[in-house]
């Protein structure tokens, strides 16, 4: 199974999304590929990885994650508790600091979901932290030097023990993705 996780206010729907579906379906068929719209809770999304993750490994399937800024930081705790080997793109690395500047209403423009980040949503992501990684050859992670909305070099200590793909310039939607997928299939050992 491979687990596609998309970050905040995102969807099946945005760019890497669509293009790691694309390619999958064309390169690797007899991949399971699932894409789940997360809630906007944290711990809701969590409970549903969580579910998609257990499922997969009740079903005997290989465990593989990519995942997208928060859906980066959701991959590492997945990775770290259930096994599996995970790419993280421009990973969030302490988003619960992020959302201090979020909190409030928000709108998701993929979906038009209205909600409002709480504090309590804060807390949630908190209890997903993975400070240490304990199993370094079980990541890739790709990181742009001008990602606008995280600071790369939050991820480039965090994993610095990881196989790192770091490439100077781009931005947060990681430029260039869709050329990359090659060596994302190869690093996640797709069949």
């Amino acid at each position: 199974m491979l687990l596609y996780i998309h970050g905040f206010n995102s969807s099946p729907f945005s760019d890497k999304a669509t293009v790691t579906q694309a390619y999958i379906k064309t390169h690797f068929p007899e991949t399971k590929m699932i894409v789940p719209q997360l809630p906007s809770s944290p711990q809701a999304a969590m409970d549903l990885l969580q579910q998609i993750t257990e499922q997969a490994l009740a079903d005997g399937e290989k465990l593989c994650f990519i995942g997208s800024s928060l859906g980066g930081y959701f991959a590492s705790w997945l990775v770290q508790h259930y096994g599996g080997r995970a790419v993280l793109v421009n990973p969030a690395v302490k988003p619960y600091e992020l959302f201090e500047d979020y909190l409030g209403p928000q709108v998701n423009p993929y979906t038009g979901e209205h909600y409002e980040l709480l504090p309590e949503h804060q807390q949630q992501l908190r209890q997903f932290d993975t400070p240490v990684i304990l199993n370094p050859d079980r990541f890739l992670v790709l990181l742009q030097t001008a990602d606008e909305v995280l600071d790369y070099r939050q991820a480039l200590a965090k994993y610095h023990c990881c196989e790192m793909l770091l490439e100077a310039g781009g931005n947060h939607s990681f430029v260039g993705y869709g050329d990359k997928l090659d060596t994302v299939s190869r690093f996640l050992c797709l069949p």
